[in-house]
């Protein structure tokens, strides 16, 4: 039987309630003061209660600071206010603050059983969706990091410096340097481990897309908008967000976005009631921004509020002892999937990988040997099954790499790839770690055709 908290200083309304719900088959508890509440919240936790419902002002202590009380002692728990129709603005600050929902008096039976078999069928699947994310966690360890190189153990051994921080982390790097697994690993070292982990690639959203997905969006609020859908913001509540390519957002998405840090909420499409927002935010890129904002494309304020620190990863290039224990951790990974044995590489095959620059990072390395897993029919892989790699290794100096506009350097590298490909974009900016839609813009920009690529 479900265990419902009831307090308010009108004892006639506790008794209406306390009837009113029995009768509907919850087991109820009430209480006139708010101090009685967080007591016995205190003595049992979250421990079979099922809802909170609470006056937003009560004599002994604000019903705010009360609300406040509870998110912290048990935050699974959903909270439903109740307030006077002059007290609209307190029940308003409380849904910002944490609470499901408000209901003001008096209030019909009607709307009373609705709200609280809604915030009950809420946290039921909440807690299912917990249940599956720790089983599927269970299965599915998380994913490794690999390493030799110094540089990069500075900057492992940095992000566990300040994964236990709430502060805003920016990680920088090229396309495919492993930008997300970084994330994930502050987020399974952080206080908020046992919440969600969420990415959002804003580069694959046209605006109105991206926004409802960040935000949620209510039914009717547009075209299409049938049912209300819950927006990222509210699945990473007490998780982690990743804002993955978070250069590619409009000036009008940033503007919001930096709402969100600044007041720590936010106000889904198709409604003017805001909500509280506890996710910590990472934001990654493969963009200068410091020249995106010097160029106006990107909101310096925003740039400051996200870089309290910054986790830059170097290229692959600039790690080349990684490349080999890289490729045997990948090999390993594929043979198994396709049960074959597979034991490692030829010295020749181990040299053209170890030689090469690598403009694509780590996920080209892990695409070139997934693709010498399938091919290969021997117990070591062959310099035969590795494609013919047609980019040089970079100059060693400074001094020997040509001097080029950083232009000239992504168009010569887009069209590498796009040739290495056969001109396959979903193939290339996969490769790229680029969306669909910035791979052709790019073709566009740069005049790139597959017959003079």
């Amino acid at each position: 039987m479900t265990r419902l908290l009831l307090c308010d200083d009108e004892e006639e309304i506790l008794i209406y309630l306390k009837k009113l719900l029995q009768h509907r088959g919850y087991q109820v508890e009430t209480f006139l003061r708010g101090t009685d509440l967080l007591a016995k919240l205190e003595e049992r936790g979250d421990e079979e209660i099922g809802l909170i419902l609470q006056d937003v002002r009560m004599p002994d202590l604000d019903g705010l600071q009360v609300l406040r009380r509870i998110r912290k002692l048990a935050p699974e728990i959903p909270v439903v206010v109740m307030s006077a129709f002059g007290a609209i603005d307190d029940a308003v600050q409380a849904v910002k603050l944490g609470a499901y929902d408000y209901l003001t008096k008096p209030f019909p039976k009607e709307k009373v059983l609705g709200v609280i078999d809604n915030a009950l069928e809420h946290r039921r699947l909440a807690l299912e969706n917990r249940e599956l994310r720790d089983q599927l966690n269970r299965q599915s360890p998380p994913g490794e990091i690999i390493f030799r190189n110094r540089r990069f153990r500075e900057i492992f051994d940095l992000t566990l410096q300040v994964a236990a921080s709430d502060a805003n982390i920016l990680i920088t790097g090229e396309s495919g340097t492993g930008k997300e697994l970084i994330a994930r690993l502050l987020h399974r070292h952080s206080p908020r481990r046992e919440k969600s982990f969420v990415s959002l690639n804003c580069a694959t959203l046209a605006d109105n897309l991206l926004e409802s997905q960040l935000f949620g969006h209510v039914r009717g609020a547009f075209t299409g908008a049938i049912a209300n859908q819950k927006g990222l913001l509210e699945e990473a509540e007490g998780g982690t967000l990743l804002l993955d390519e978070v250069a590619e957002m409009s000036p009008a998405v940033q503007a919001k976005l930096l709402r969100v840090i600044q007041e720590r909420d936010y106000t889904p499409v198709g409604t003017t009631r805001p909500r509280s927002a506890d996710g910590r935010l990472v934001a990654a890129t493969n963009k200068d921004l410091l020249r995106e904002v010097a160029a106006g494309r990107f909101r310096e304020d925003l740039y400051f509020r996200l870089n309290v620190i910054t986790l830059e990863l170097p290229p692959l290039r600039e790690r080349p002892e990684d490349i080999e224990p890289l490729a045997l951790f990948f090999l390993r990974r594929c043979a198994a999937k396709l049960r074959k044995e597979i034991h490692g590489f030829e010295a020749d095959a181990l040299r053209r990988l170890t030689d090469y620059a690598w403009p694509g990072n780590v996920r080209e390395l892990e695409n070139i040997v997934e693709r010498a897993a399938i091919l290969t029919r021997a117990p070591l892989v062959g310099s035969d099954v590795l494609p013919l790699f047609r980019s040089p290794a970079l100059p060693e100096s400074a001094a020997e790499r040509p001097l080029v506009a950083l232009e000239v350097v992504e168009r010569q590298h887009i069209a590498g790839v796009l040739r290495q490909t056969g001109f396959h974009k979903s193939r290339t900016a996969e490769i790229l770690g680029i969306s669909r839609k910035t791979l052709d813009r790019k073709i566009v920009e740069f005049g790139l055709t597959e017959s003079g690529r």
